[in-house]
């Protein structure tokens, strides 16, 4: 098998695509991720792994998106996304960092071939693979390496153009499940956007005009996926797209987007004569799979309804309807959060339904809501979605409503299965999904807010020099080491109104990040800050630069 690898295309494009010196690439949860100026052989090699990954899968369609969402401009990356939308399978990461950080061109191809062997890929099988990239300037170049790759290995390939992250997996699924019973919708972002406005549309028929929405673009791809969305939107619900600048140097996630809302607690300032008091607005992030709410009360003050907030509305609303449509013991619905979900939210699921806590990650979130028949799972940050068990699917699609409005319930729930994109978290189908609970509960932002009330929580960051010191367990929440600190910070919790603390390392930088939260925000700053210098001190850190707030 490994004496079919076209090692002379290979060798050939690889040379113009050489991996720089002394850079260490790593595949994680959102794929290779650092300055764009850096991954042009990454991007090369990635076109040739997509390739392996098809041919091992019997040529089944693999997706590749060039983006680094809520990174500053700057920033690229690459993901792999398998058959079903979902991200690429674990095991497969190691494979994608191994072949990423060959040195040379001969060292790669020794490291392809080894490759083939060891996952025993017939290279005589086709491969297919769909690709797209977000609106960043290192964009166009780097898609051209990647149809390098593809091309050296003699890929049939299809360029999704310009599009969000969430879009691409929505194709990738689209396209594999063409022609069968699962289905999954037309393989255009036409007909994604055709599938999610006709469901919603159904949805909020018959409820009172929606207002309008003012939607934060963060300067992205949102922003042109977004356009064509409203188009579909009609007059049924109204879009007014702010910051949707993708041609301006410099603005992407700049001062906007959800993750600018989500850490400095305030609108950006770009919408600061635009979002009127008592008018709701939202933020997507980079390449729109992230979603942060916010509205201004009468006073005109800002308040933030964050993922915790979206997973509560969502999860309680499909609760109720499942209740409705007399299925309530034959569809159990579970919530999957985070350590970093808020205590407050926390309990006001535990009161209504199953919860989970995993650790932090897409990839751990979306496989505990597998579990359920109906899994709801969102981060703090805005990244979520729901979805449905094959099972589920079934259910809905054979059960025999007893009363009208049991069957009135059913189709709402059959609709719902439309306007989420389940295979990951996006900001545009969340905006829908977030509107036609508000719709049905006649809520203003207002009254969302008001589900259950936010702890006062802080996040700190501690600089340490080797992150790896600190280990974790029962989902991240406690410490097993170094030695004795967990015990520590026990106690210093102890000491505070529903104090609540843990410490993780983070996942791509050399800092720890340490959660609080108290009943008063003031005890809940104090708490971070002195379990921030418990671990400064910990890992030996200079007295003399130690953070005047470490306390």
């Amino acid at each position: 098998m490994a004496s079919l690898l076209p090692v002379d295309a290979i060798r050939t494009l690889s040379e113009q695509h050489a991996k720089p010196p002394n850079v260490h690439f790593q595949y994680g949860t959102a794929g290779f991720r650092t300055l764009g100026n850096l991954l042009d052989s990454v991007v090369f090699r990635v076109g040739i792994l997509a390739a392996l990954r098809s041919k091992r899968l019997d040529g089944k369609t693999i997706g590749v998106m060039v983006t680094a969402s809520h990174n500053p401009e700057p920033d690229n990356g690459v993901k792999l996304v398998d058959p079903r939308g979902e991200m690429l399978e674990a095991s497969w990461e190691a494979h994608a960092t191994n072949l990423a950080n060959a040195p040379t061109t001969d060292a790669f191809l020794d490291a392809l071939n080894a490759f083939v062997r060891t996952a025993k890929i017939d290279l005589s099988k086709p491969a297919r693979v769909v690709y797209a990239r977000d609106t960043r300037p290192s964009g166009p170049s780097l898609i051209a390496a990647l149809e390098d790759g593809l091309k050296a290995i003699g890929t049939e390939a299809r360029s999704a153009g310009v599009t969000t992250t969430p879009v691409l997996h929505y194709l990738v699924k689209a396209i594999n499940t063409k022609g069968t019973k699962d289905s999954y919708g037309e393989d255009s972002e036409e007909g994604y956007l055709e599938k999610l406005s006709a469901a919603f549309k159904k949805l909020v028929a018959g409820k009172p005009a929606i207002p309008a929405l003012v939607v934060d673009c963060a300067n992205g791809v949102g922003a042109i996926v977004g356009e064509k969305l409203a188009v579909h939107l009609g007059d049924t619900f109204k879009l007014t797209l702010e910051n949707t600048a993708i041609d301006t140097a410099g603005a992407l996630n700049n001062s906007c987007g959800a993750d600018f809302v989500k850490t400095s607690q305030r609108l950006p300032p770009s919408l600061a004569s635009v979002l009127k008091p008592g008018q709701r607005g939202c933020s997507l992030d980079g390449d729109a799979d992230r979603l942060i709410y916010y509205y201004l009360d009468d006073r005109g003050q800002f308040h933030m309804l964050d993922g915790d907030k979206i997973a509560a509305l969502v999860a309680a609303f499909i609760v109720e309807l499942t209740k409705s449509a007399g299925l309530e013991n034959e569809i159990q619905v579970g919530i999957v959060q985070t350590a970093y979900a808020n205590g407050g939210s926390t309990k006001y699921l535990s009161e209504r339904l199953p919860v989970k806590c995993v650790p932090t990650g897409v990839k751990h979130l979306h496989h505990a809501a597998e579990h359920y028949d109906i899994g709801v799972y969102f981060e703090a940050n805005g990244h979520g979605t729901v979805l449905f068990s094959p099972d589920t699917l079934d259910k809905l699609s054979v059960h025999q409503p007893s009363t009208p409005a049991q069957s009135t319930a059913l189709n709402h729930l059959i609709n719902l299965t439309q306007v989420i994109n389940q295979t990951v978290g996006d900001a545009l189908s969340d905006m829908l999904l977030v509107e036609v609970v508000l719709a049905h509960k006649s809520y203003s932002g207002i009254e969302w807010d008001s589900l259950y009330v936010d702890l006062p929580n802080r996040l700190v960051k501690v600089v340490v020099p080797d992150r790896s010191l600190f280990k974790t367990e029962d989902a991240e929440r406690r410490l097993v080491s170094p030695t004795g600190l967990q015990a520590k910070i026990d106690e210093l919790v102890r000491r505070y109104d529903g104090g609540r603390s843990f410490v993780r390392p983070s996942g791509t930088e050399d800092v720890v990040r340490v959660y609080a939260e108290a009943t008063v925000r003031s005890q809940a700053d104090e708490l971070a800050f002195r379990v921030a210098g418990l671990v400064y001190d910990e890992v030996g850190g200079d007295p003399a630069k130690r953070p005047g707030e470490f306390l």
